[in-house]
């Protein structure tokens, strides 16, 4: 992405004819910048050559998905639908992972039946209901026990796992139980142990300490494990000025911690493969100034990108035109929604805009389209994808007769 005559450009696309064609608010990904994602996260792990399992809730497009599917990548999903949806684009059920601590028995069901990887359990209950439904396929199924470590991750509170106060996995202890009373079992197959302590985070020092906590696991049951998954959780740069994780003395830790355990590394990456991919392209419908506040309203709300409401995070919001004209008074860019939360980024100042003027949010391909929802009865936002030289609708915008339906 960059401005040619204070114009911008995705992939050499200009923003604003991509806004003419698909309108707004759109959503569109860079096939060039997931291509680096994906080469860079193997590179940085080249020595340990883990199994890479995009984790699906933070982008679930199927389009999208199929792609990670061509580089070799397999899936981490929490429900049927991300299961059908990794399976419809083709990613090799042999790489897919099935998280998340309230997994139905149909779910369950149909994970065993497709013949996935592994279904990493969070629960006592949850183990039995595995136990009971592979008693009566009369199959040995591949679970993963999920470790609570309780290390905190030091990002948002609110995407914080790991912690003993969260309501992810298992204690230490309970792993350990279970692994006296199921190690010889006839139906369960105790193939990994799992772990996930948060997302965006940007400091190796909480993965330290989670491969610790995994170590002491594995020290105490003197029980071999073919898979360790790690989970995922790198951060990106929201700002252009946060700390970013530091790969070399992650992958150097890691790739100790493989060697003195002969294991197979699962990642669970999500926002570092995707997040940077994506923008959502809006346009000002109205300005309208106050005393102390400049409000831009925009036609993208907080049903198109919930993050800022959800988070408070933090997402740049850049013009397709650039001029150096720029007032110096508090800009708030908000959405249409009615709700006070309905707001994407506050500055100092910013340059000048007017009504119509085109907008693009930055960074939004993670947890972007997938927590978006039809709150005040709008339509979901279409998807297109540039690859290639070319640009492609990857999901159509909604009909308001169809949802009201």
């Amino acid at each position: 992405m960059n401005y040619i005559k204070n114009k911008l450009f995705i992939d050499k696309f200009s923003v604003d004819k991509i806004i003419k064609k698909f309108g707004t608010p759109s959503y569109c990904y860079s096939y060039d910048e997931l291509k680096k994602n994906v080469l860079n996260f193997k590179k940085n792990f080249n020595k340990i050559n883990p199994l890479i399992c995009f984790s699906v809730k933070s982008n679930n497009n199927i389009k999208i998905l199929n792609e990670l599917s061509k580089f070799g990548l397999g899936a981490d999903v929490v429900s049927k639908g991300e299961l059908l949806a990794a399976l419809k684009a083709k990613i090799n059920p042999n790489k897919i992972v099935f998280s998340g601590v309230g997994k139905t028995y149909d779910e369950i069901d149909f994970a065993i039946k497709n013949k996935i990887l592994l279904i990493n359990t969070e629960s006592l209950s949850e183990i039995l209901s595995i136990l009971k439904i592979a008693k009566k396929k009369q199959k040995r199924v591949n679970i993963g026990l999920r470790l609570n470590p309780n290390v905190d991750a030091k990002t948002i509170k609110e995407i914080t796992t790991g912690k003993i106060s969260n309501k992810f996995g298992l204690t230490e202890t309970e792993v350990i139980k279970i692994i006296n009373q199921y190690k010889k079992s006839k139906y369960l197959n105790i193939k990994c142990l799992s772990v996930h302590i948060g997302s965006q985070i940007t400091n190796h020092v909480p993965y330290l300490k989670m491969l610790k906590a995994l170590q002491n696991v594995i020290d105490k049951s003197k029980f071999y494990f073919e898979y360790i998954d790690v989970g995922g959780g790198m951060g990106i740069n929201y700002n252009n000025s946060r700390q970013i994780l530091n790969y070399k003395k992650y992958s150097d830790k890691i790739s100790k911690f493989v060697k003195k355990n002969k294991v197979k590394i699962i990642f669970e990456p999500g926002r570092s493969i995707i997040g940077n991919t994506g923008y959502l392209l809006a346009k000002i419908i109205y300005i309208k100034d106050t005393t102390k506040i400049r409000f831009i309203i925009i036609d993208a709300g907080m049903n198109d990108l919930m993050r800022p409401a959800l988070y408070k995070a933090y997402h740049r919001i850049i013009p397709t035109k650039k001029n150096r004209n720029k007032i110096f008074k508090l800009h708030d860019f908000v959405g249409p929604i009615c709700e006070t939360t309905d707001k994407f980024l506050t500055v100092k100042s910013y340059q000048k805009l007017k009504e119509g003027d085109n907008l693009v949010i930055l960074d939004v391909g993670a947890y972007g389209k997938v927590l978006s929802s039809n709150y005040n009865l709008r339509e979901n936002s279409k998807e297109v994808l540039i690859k290639k030289s070319k640009i492609f609708q990857i999901k159509k915008r909604q009909k308001i007769e169809d949802i009201i339906q």
